[in-house]
């Protein structure tokens, strides 16, 4: 098998310079797949990165790639806001004014938040170009580690889903032999509901042809066909490269209606306890099916 799952984790460091940083790269299941990207100012164009990353290898999921940097303490200019400054002295103003405070000392304002800002902004273009391009280098491994760990999940999932569908095609199997006996119990359960509502009037031509209607309605060997062979198509996709959860899913739907229609149509309590199983066994099937990519 070849399936991958929706759930994974990857991260990956790296430095250069006075810059070092951290990528991760992390997913959970989803219908399509959705690429959301936080990382540092002034490396918007990371974004692109991540997000075709992603797309050259994911198909489904809900993924959320991050990039975390610094700067090392010394490395950047350190510039005074002249602007926050003003706020803060025009808010104190009429305090001052008034004698509620003293006047501020230039420490007090100094320490106050926004007043000294760190410069982080690269003003070498190049610096910049290489820079980026290791951020980029750190998101691809990020990004290569979740693919991993969605493998990882995938083979974890290879043996259950392996079971269930052989599974299905037990109970499918259990279900063919009793389906033979279907005519027999119609034709029993017609024959005495009729001679207790018509005597001696139910003959036994009468009889045999509305058990023979009746059965015909109750026929399930197109349900039971019908399943053997999505269990074949099951088996197939599993088996098959790339990305099988959305035809996995559908599959599961037309596995769910057989088996509706197999209970419905069933007329002993034995074929309605194997369709109950089979139903029980589908759903299990279903909800490992969403994990799957």
């Amino acid at each position: 098998m070849t399936i991958s799952g929706m759930t994974g984790f990857g991260r990956a460091e790296g430095a250069l310079g006075a810059w070092s940083w951290a990528a991760e790269a992390r997913s959970v299941n989803g219908r399509n797949l959705e690429v959301r990207f936080r990382g540092p100012p002034g490396f918007e164009g990371l974004e692109r990165a991540a997000r075709d990353g992603a797309q050259a290898r994911f198909q489904r999921g809900q993924l959320t790639v991050g990039l975390q940097a610094k700067r090392s303490e010394g490395a950047g200019a350190v510039r005074l806001n002249l602007e926050q400054l003003e706020r803060y002295l025009a808010a104190g103003a009429p305090y001052v004014a008034s004698g509620q405070a003293s006047p501020p000392s230039l420490d007090g304002l100094l320490a106050l938040r926004g007043v000294i800002e760190a410069a982080d902004a690269i003003e070498d273009p190049e610096t910049q170009a290489e820079i980026e391009a290791a951020m980029g280098a750190s998101i691809t491994a990020a990004l290569d580690g979740l693919a991993a760990g969605r493998a990882e999940e995938g083979r974890a999932l290879e043996g259950v889903l392996d079971g269930l569908v052989a599974r299905i095609g037990e109970l499918t199997g259990k279900a063919s032999a009793l389906a033979g006996g279907q005519p027999v119990i119609i034709k029993a359960r017609f024959e005495k509901r009729l001679t207790e509502l018509a005597g001696e009037a139910a003959t036994e031509e009468r009889i045999l042809q509305e058990a023979a209607a009746m059965a015909v309605k109750a026929d399930v060997q197109e349900e039971l066909d019908r399943l053997r062979g999505h269990v074949d198509a099951a088996r197939g996709l599993l088996a098959a490269e790339g990305g099988v959860g959305r035809k996995l899913d559908f599959l599961t739907q037309e596995f769910m209606r057989e088996a509706n229609t197999l209970c419905s149509k069933s007329a002993s309590g034995a074929l309605t306890s194997v369709g109950l199983d089979l139903k029980a066994t589908i759903e299990q099937f279903r909800e490992q099916v969403q994990n799957v990519e």
